[in-house]
């Protein structure tokens, strides 16, 4: 790497993570893609490209209300001018809003209730918008928000087979979207969603060729692996979100009834399937896991071959969170600068990721600090 380069680089680095931490104010709401407001996923939030990337920041949360950040609005050529504390320090852009926003399937239902456009080129879908365990706050993830955009109208409970493969085709005809993410709701103690995303995939795929990625909890049969896999989901997603049992029983007491060493196992099975660097894992920092217990658990899942998508915690308006910070720029600098290490190291990168939130890296500057990691010396043949 040029060494004139390297200070951009970490410019960059430093200022997405830290507009992460700190959210964004925006002088014109309405500028580019919509934001989404409750739901499953990076909720809260609203895409922008910053430092040659696009990210996702929180724009309503309470911290993001209080930023130092204020986004101007964009001008005629959708540049917007990036300030903090009233002091312009860089240039940034919206995505614009897509064009598969506009149609509705022939049943009457806006596309945009069916899946939404995150980062810049990925189409991402919650197939089952309710979950068993959202009902009742003993056993509810207490940052999930996965019921309000149900509740408000914004989206439809169960999204079909018929009605995810005619939005995607779309997207990838009108909006050049490159991969999609599946995700759904827990809808039972057995196989936790694979069947529900099998048949998704698989409908999909028969009318686009689009790399996807399925997300849900360990199913009880390893054998939903390979199923998933022939149904044409390309990458899993398994999600931890907390690494030690205090903090998952705690957080996610329903959800921690699945063991971290029931997750081990499924990973492991699911790399078999997969491959290495194919199977992933969301982990949120600022929940309560210490830096040295969420280090220790992703040198054990990159030793395994899944990659540990680390993303900083952003609490979500109305859930039982929302007033519990993230963590600030200086503590996900300090987390993230020795996994990009790790990741490089252990041959593990997003960009070989052939789908998914890991491959997008719009919630996390992680693969910025991939980027910054040194090179692992390839041995001469």
């Amino acid at each position: 790497m040029d060494d004139t380069a390297l200070p951009l680089a970490q410019l960059g680095q430093h200022l997405i993570t830290e507009v992460q931490a700190l959210g964004l104010r925006l002088e014109d709401p309405q500028a580019g893609a919509a934001a989404r407001k409750g739901g499953a996923g990076p909720t809260d939030h609203k895409a922008v490209t910053l430092a040659g990337r696009t990210v996702m920041v929180p724009v309503h949360s309470n911290a993001a209300k209080a930023s130092p950040f204020l986004a101007r609005a964009p001008d005629a050529r959708g540049v917007s001018v990036l300030e903090r504390n009233g002091l312009a320090v860089a240039k940034l852009e919206f995505p614009r809003q897509p064009r598969f926003y506009r149609m509705q399937t022939f049943d009457g239902i806006p596309y945009s209730k069916i899946a939404q456009l995150h980062g810049a080129d990925v189409l991402a879908t919650t197939v089952l918008q309710t979950c068993i365990r959202y009902g009742r706050r003993s056993t509810s993830c207490q940052f999930c928000a996965i019921g309000e955009s149900l509740k408000e109208g914004r989206t439809i409970n169960r999204k079909t087979p018929e009605h995810l493969a005619e939005v995607a085709r779309a997207a990838v005809l009108l909006d050049g979207v490159k991969h999609m993410v599946m995700t759904t709701g827990t809808p039972n103690f057995t196989d936790r969603g694979a069947a529900i995303l099998c048949e998704s995939a698989f409908a999909v795929k028969a009318a686009v060729d689009l790399p996807i990625q399925a997300q849900c909890e360990p199913p009880d049969d390893p054998a939903w692996f390979a199923r998933l896999k022939a149904s044409g989901v390309d990458s899993l997603g398994m999600h931890l979100e907390a690494v030690t049992p205090d903090v998952r029983h705690r957080i996610m007491p329903g959800k921690a009834s699945v063991g971290i060493d029931e997750y081990l196992r499924a990973f492991e099975s699911a790399v078999r399937v997969f491959g290495r660097g194919q199977v992933s894992t969301y982990i949120l920092a600022g929940l309560g896991d210490t830096d040295a217990a969420i280090l220790a658990m992703c040198e054990t899942l990159i030793r395994i071959g899944v990659y540990p998508f680390v993303v900083p915690f952003v609490p979500v308006v109305g859930t039982p969170l929302e007033h519990q910070p993230s963590p600030s720029a200086a503590a996900m600098r300090a987390l993230l600068a020795p996994l990009g290490r790790m990741l490089v190291e252990g041959g593990l990168k997003s960009a070989d990721i052939k789908a998914g939130c890991g491959k997008c890296g719009a919630c996390s500057s992680l693969a910025a600090y991939e980027q910054d990691a040194p090179a692992v010396r390839a041995h001469a043949i």
